[in-house]
C-alpha cells in the first residue's frame, strides 16, 4: 500500500475525462484500513490475552505467596515453641547441673565419712583383733608352761595333754596365720604325750572306787561258805579237850571276820589311790599286790565277780604308770620368740607421751 501511495504523485495529470481510473486506489485504500484495523484487532486480541495471561500469572504469584506467607507465619511460629521449649530444657538442664552438682558433692562427702569410718572401724578391729591375740599368746604360754611344769613335777602325762589341746584351741581362736607354725609343734608334742600312753589318772581311780564298792559283793570263800554240820554231844565233848586242823587252811583272820578282811582290801586300795595321786609307782603296785592278795584270800577266787576284780588289778598293775615321757619345751620357746618378735616390731605408743613429761622436768 505505501508503494502505491509512492507512485501516485508521478502519473500524468489528465483533464477531466481521466477521473475514472481513481476507483482502483480507494479501494486498495479501504483494504489497507480493513488491514490495519484487522492488525489492531489481533494486537488487541494479544495484547488482551497478554495481560488475561500477566493477571492469572499475578493471581497465581498472589496465591503462592500467601500460601508461602502463611508457612512462614507457620514456621515462625512452629520456631518460636521451639525457641520456648529449648529456653524450658535450657532451665531444666540448669536444674538437673545443679542437683547433679549437690548431689556429687553429697556424694563425695559421704565417700570421704564412709573412708574414715572403714579407718575407725579397722583401727578398733585392728586394737581388737592384737587384743584378742595378745590374750590368746598369753592363756597359750600360761598353759604349755602348766603342762611342763605338771609333767616335770607329778608326771601327769594326761594332764599336759589336755593343758596341750587348750592351748591349741586358744591360739586356733585368734585366727592369725603366724600362729600355724606353734600350733604345728603344740600338735606334734601333744602326739608325743598320747604315744607314751601313760595311765590316766582319772580313769585308773574311777576303777579302784568301783572295786571297793563292789568288795561286799564278792562271794566268800568255799571254805567259810559251807557251814559245819551240827556237832553231836559226844563231838561237843571230846572238843573239849582234842582240836584237830588241816594244814593250808584258811587263815583264822579270813575264817573269821570277813568284814575286817574286806576293811583291809579298802585300806590296800585307799593307799593305792594315795600313791597314784603322789605319782609313786612302787608304793601303787605293792599296794595293788597286797590289795590282791586279800581279794583272793578273802573270797571264792572261781566266782564271776571275784575273777573281774583280780582281772582289774592285773590290768591296773601292768599299765605303764610312768613310761618315758619325750621333752616338752619346743613349743613354748616358739611362742615366747614369736612374742618377743611381736613386741619389737609394733612401736611402743607410749614412748612420746614419756617424753614430754621428763622434758617438762628437764625444763623445771
Amino acid at each position: 500500500m505505501s508503494e502505491d501511495l509512492e507512485t501516485a504523485p508521478a502519473a500524468p495529470t489528465a483533464g477531466p475525462a481521466a477521473e475514472p481510473p481513481r476507483a482502483p486506489s480507494n479501494r486498495r485504500g479501504g483494504l489497507a484500513w480493513i488491514v490495519a484495523l484487522l492488525a489492531l484487532a489481533v494486537a488487541g486480541a494479544a495484547l488482551w490475552r497478554t495481560h488475561v495471561a500477566e493477571q492469572a500469572q499475578a493471581d497465581a504469584a498472589a496465591a503462592i505467596g500467601s500460601r508461602l506467607e502463611a508457612r512462614v507465619d507457620e514456621l515462625a511460629r512452629a520456631a518460636d515453641l521451639r525457641k520456648r521449649e529449648l529456653d524450658s530444657l535450657r532451665a531444666r538442664m540448669s536444674d538437673a547441673d545443679g542437683v547433679n552438682k549437690s548431689v556429687r558433692e553429697e556424694l563425695l562427702a559421704l565417700a570421704e565419712r564412709s573412708r574414715h569410718l572403714e579407718d575407725a572401724v579397722a583401727n578398733l578391729a585392728e586394737r581388737h583383733r592384737s587384743g584378742r591375740d595378745a590374750l590368746a599368746m598369753n592363756e597359750a604360754e600360761f598353759l604349755l608352761q602348766l603342762a611342763a611344769e605338771r609333767l616335770a613335777l607329778f608326771h601327769d602325762a594326761h594332764g599336759a595333754v589336755t593343758a596341750y589341746g587348750l592351748a591349741d584351741s586358744a591360739l586356733a581362736a585368734a585366727e592369725d596365720p603366724v600362729f600355724a607354725s606353734v600350733r604345728q609343734t603344740i600338735g606334734a608334742e601333744r602326739q608325743a604325750l598320747e604315744a607314751s600312753k601313760p595311765l590316766e589318772t582319772r580313769a585308773a581311780l574311777d576303777a579302784l572306787e568301783r572295786l571297793r564298792a563292789g568288795l561286799a559283793q564278792l562271794p566268800p570263800p568255799k571254805a567259810a561258805a559251807d557251814a559245819p554240820a551240827e556237832p553231836s554231844r559226844w563231838q561237843r565233848f571230846l572238843s573239849q579237850f582234842v582240836r584237830i586242823s588241816h594244814d593250808g587252811a584258811p587263815g583264822p583272820l579270813q575264817q573269821r571276820d570277813a568284814g575286817l578282811a574286806r576293811s583291809l582290801i579298802a585300806l590296800d586300795l585307799r593307799e593305792a589311790e594315795a600313791a597314784l595321786l603322789a605319782r609313786d609307782a612302787d608304793a601303787c603296785k605293792a599296794a595293788l599286790a597286797r590289795a590282791r592278795a586279800g581279794i583272793e584270800a578273802a573270797s571264792d577266787p572261781a566266782a564271776a565277780p571275784t575273777r573281774a576284780a583280780l582281772a582289774e588289778l592285773d590290768r591296773l598293775a601292768a599299765a605303764p604308770f610312768a613310761p618315758a615321757l619325750p621333752e616338752l619345751g619346743s613349743a613354748l620357746r616358739e611362742l615366747r620368740n614369736l612374742r618377743a618378735t611381736r613386741a619389737l616390731s609394733q612401736p611402743s605408743p607410749s614412748g612420746p607421751a614419756q617424753a614430754e613429761p621428763a622434758r617438762s622436768e628437764d625444763g623445771t
